[in-house]
């Protein structure tokens, strides 16, 4: 599926920092417990920010923001697992899996810290512990985007081949989702590899509904892949020959137009 959509962005939250010039007498209010909640909103800014430039891709800016959070306080999981990314887009592979390790070493229950370590961990090829930390991510039931978490974690099962558990955690990406484009073409094109070509063609029919509403999302070679190998099975001609000239008119050097006409020649 080609997305036309803006990449997603982490939202800024704007830091001042000034001084605070006071005459007259001092307030006493500055207790322990409020100078902690300041320490801790300061380093969630910090965090905040730095996470907003490395979405720009401005990796030294967002350094410098982390750079400012860890010195108040060099055990933030948040800090850490935004500083991994940074290392991991600098080249710095090693360092970034010990920031991330870190990070999670001091919260296991950092949710975010294992979804950016499970994502790391997948383009390094590790897929079986990139599953694990996808995994772990996926209990996390208050987790905001838990969608995405299903979606990776049936990736990296899918990779394993691991199918029945890909199918499972597609079906729960497309429920928290509601109906996200990239989870019902995952489940689709599982259910495809099962031999279940009837509920891939319900879900597949859900995808096309999307599209459909939506000019800015097209096919891929591997949607139109997907639709021809459920048309194929059903019998439906119509749609088969629509979905293949489209594969051949847009996509005549992909891999899965050459799929298509192996499909043709072997008459499967």
């Amino acid at each position: 599926m080609t997305y036309r959509t803006a990449n997603r962005r982490f939202s800024a939250v704007a830091l001042v920092l000034g001084a605070l010039l006071v005459t007259g007498c001092v307030t006493t209010t500055d207790s322990r417990f409020a100078r902690e909640a300041d320490r801790q909103d300061a380093i969630d800014n910090y965090v905040q920010l730095a996470t907003a430039y490395i979405g720009q891709g401005n990796l030294e800016r967002a350094r410098h923001h982390l750079d400012r959070a860890l010195e108040l306080s060099p055990d933030s999981p948040a800090a850490r697992a935004a500083m991994g990314l940074v290392l991991n887009a600098e080249g710095e592979a090693e360092l970034a899996d010990a920031s991330f390790s870190r990070a999670i070493s001091a919260d296991p229950g950092y949710t975010r810290a294992r979804v950016y370590y499970g994502a790391f961990l997948y383009g390094q090829g590790k897929i079986e512990d990139s599953r694990d930390e996808f995994r772990a991510a996926s209990r996390d039931t208050d987790y905001k985007d838990r969608g995405s978490v299903f979606y990776n974690l049936g990736m990296t099962q899918e990779r394993l081949g691991e199918l029945d558990n890909a199918t499972t955690s597609y079906r729960r990406a497309v429920e928290l989702s509601r109906g996200d484009a990239r989870s019902l073409l995952s489940l689709s094109r599982v259910l495809v590899e099962q031999g279940n070509y009837e509920s891939a063609a319900a879900y597949y029919g859900r995808l096309i509904s999307i599209m459909q509403k939506n000019n800015r999302l097209q096919h891929s070679p591997e949607s139109l892949i997907t639709g021809i190998r459920i048309a194929r099975h059903l019998n439906n001609r119509d749609q088969e020959a629509s979905l293949g000239l489209q594969l051949k008119n847009n996509y005549p050097e992909s891999v899965e137009y050459q799929q298509y006409k192996v499909l043709i020649s072997n008459g499967q």
